[in-house]
């Protein structure tokens, strides 16, 4: 398969549009720290989200996810008001948030992939759960911190099948090549 994009072109992307997001919408100077992969997310406490997008050559999805003060926080400084716990205000911010910094990191390949759709995020929230793609995909997951304050990105790219590709059981490749 003929590589669409690098891996150091989408931590460079998704460095970009989550620093802008962090800084202009709430005013937060985040570093990025070392990028890993991974299979699943794993057990978590707090808030996870998912948008999916897809285009011509590819599909994929992305996600945010910190532990509970840290969702406080993102939605303090984006609404403007003091949140000390988890409610439904808290999850709408941190959908939106999501819809920004993936919906820009998804206008930011259709130079390179075409025009792409973007789905309308999905918010979990809660102790001791998991999270996982069927077929346990390889996520990239790009770490930011402030502070004690950490947020993780998760972007999965995967190359489209053609249809006649999946009536023909060809398995998907990944887009991201090391």
């Amino acid at each position: 398969m003929q590589q669409l994009i690098s891996r150091e072109e989408v931590i460079k992307k998704v460095h970009e549009v989550t620093g802008e997001v962090l800084s202009t919408m709430l005013g937060l100077e985040a570093k990025p720290e070392a990028v890993y992969t991974e299979s699943q997310h794993g057990r978590a406490d707090g808030v996870v989200s998912f948008a999916g997008f897809a285009g011509p050559q590819c599909v994929g999805t992305g996600s945010m996810q910190c532990d509970s003060k840290v969702a406080c926080t993102l939605a303090s400084q984006f609404l403007m008001s003091d949140y000390k716990s988890i409610d439904d205000e808290v999850l709408d911010a941190f959908g939106e948030l999501t819809n920004m910094v993936i919906g820009n990191f998804k206008t930011s390949l259709e130079d390179q992939m075409g025009q792409m759709g973007l789905s309308i995020p999905t918010v979990v929230y809660g102790k001791n759960f998991s999270t996982r793609s069927p077929g346990n995909e390889e996520w990239l997951v790009i770490p930011f911190s402030w502070g004690d304050d950490k947020l993780f990105i998760r972007v999965c790219l995967k190359e489209k099948e053609s249809d006649q590709a999946v009536h023909a059981g060809k398995k998907q490749e990944f887009v991201l090549q090391n």
